[in-house]
């Protein structure tokens, strides 16, 4: 029975607590997508990508390419030679590979393009939303955009036409 009324008195305090708590839902993604410098940052980001990526497409075609020769070639070529032709094989997808890496992987030249880009975008939006958390007193917002960090949010508790307005954009 103490079990029971533990159980119901705990929940009544759940209850009452969440509900004198202020939150909004606000959506980063649509916010960002509505800004004009996200917009050509995003725009310039893409085409540092795809210039990097056309010239990794360009080298990894002469690797296929030189495979290939290898293969037809390689039963008139002597053992020296075949060797040679395997180093350079070698020296040629490592010298690709390592380009891929020092692009576009994990704090590569792309990952530092983006935090010298998108990042003060992104920081402009953050301080937007902090601005309006004092000024209206929430105690929690909450952003739907990156996975499901909201599973349902009330309509009426979405806040960013809000946070765009507060930054200016239409």
């Amino acid at each position: 029975m103490k079990k029971v009324f533990f159980l119901a008195a705990f929940c009544l305090g759940i209850i009452g607590f969440t509900n004198a708590q202020r939150y909004a839902v606000i959506d980063t993604k649509y916010i960002l997508d509505k800004m004009p410098e996200y917009k050509t940052a995003q725009k310039n980001l893409d085409d540092v990508a795809a210039g990097w990526q056309k010239e990794i497409d360009g080298m990894q075609q002469e690797l296929d390419k030189m495979y290939k020769d290898f293969d037809a070639e390689q039963v008139m070529l002597s053992d020296e030679l075949k060797k040679k032709r395997e180093d350079q094989l070698f020296v040629k997808e490592k010298t690709l590979r390592d380009l891929q890496r020092q692009r576009f992987g994990f704090e590569g030249e792309l990952f530092k393009k983006r935090q010298e880009l998108i990042k003060p975008v992104q920081d402009k939006v953050y301080n937007a939303v902090q601005k309006l958390a004092v000024a209206r007193g929430y105690d929690f917002i909450l952003d739907k955009s990156e996975g499901i960090t909201v599973i349902f949010a009330d309509p009426k508790l979405e806040k960013s036409d809000d946070v765009l307005k507060e930054l200016g954009v239409k």
